[in-house]
């Protein structure tokens, strides 16, 4: 059985959810981003109780398809932002419709009816927040963090940083990054 699992995208959380099925005995294939199988037969039972075990660190079973694909979307998109450094050799929908075998107008429509924002706009928040930790980092200039992301300019790079946040990378670099909204909160 295929376990789908909200906010499971680190291997922090893979080792917490594997770490939990085995305190509760169950046998399982090796975690992937956002889902992970369970072998064996599965109580009702069984499912309680990883429902109660995940919840504790904030993680939760996701039982229908709509909040799956949802889930998977997110998924591939933080993939998509942190392995930036791999040139993509098509664009964002395309990448996602042939990566998740639906249709991206369908994907598209779903995750903002879903989410009440757009998977571009979703895109570029993740975006901006693999750039204010890269920023944080204090090891790349804003041009180097520009070419990693493959934003077609530093300008275009700051122009959004600033729409997203409100200041300027300068300005967050000087600030020292405190209190800023990350991307658990979205």
């Amino acid at each position: 059985m295929r376990l789908h699992i909200k906010h499971m995208v680190s291997l922090r959380e893979r080792k917490i959810v594997e770490e939990e099925l085995d305190k509760l005995s169950l046998v399982f294939l090796p975690a992937e981003q956002g889902e992970i199988e369970l072998t064996g037969a599965i109580l009702d039972e069984d499912i309680l109780r990883i429902k109660t075990a995940l919840a504790v660190h904030g993680l939760e079973l996701l039982e229908d398809k709509k909040s799956q694909l949802i889930e998977k979307i997110k998924t591939s998109i933080i993939e998509m932002v942190n392995d930036a450094e791999k040139p993509l050799r098509t664009n964002f929908s395309n990448y996602l419709s042939s990566r998740l075998m639906y249709d991206y107008t369908y994907m598209a429509n779903l995750f903002s009816k879903v989410q009440g924002i757009t998977i571009e706009h979703y895109i570029m928040f993740h975006k901006i927040e693999r750039v204010k930790e890269l920023l944080s980092l204090g090891q790349l200039t804003l041009t180097e963090i520009s070419y990693k992301l493959h934003y077609s300019s530093v300008a275009h790079l700051s122009s959004q940083f600033k729409k997203v946040t409100g200041f300027t990378p300068s300005y967050f670099k000087q600030s020292g990054n405190k209190g800023w909204l990350t991307a658990d909160n979205v």
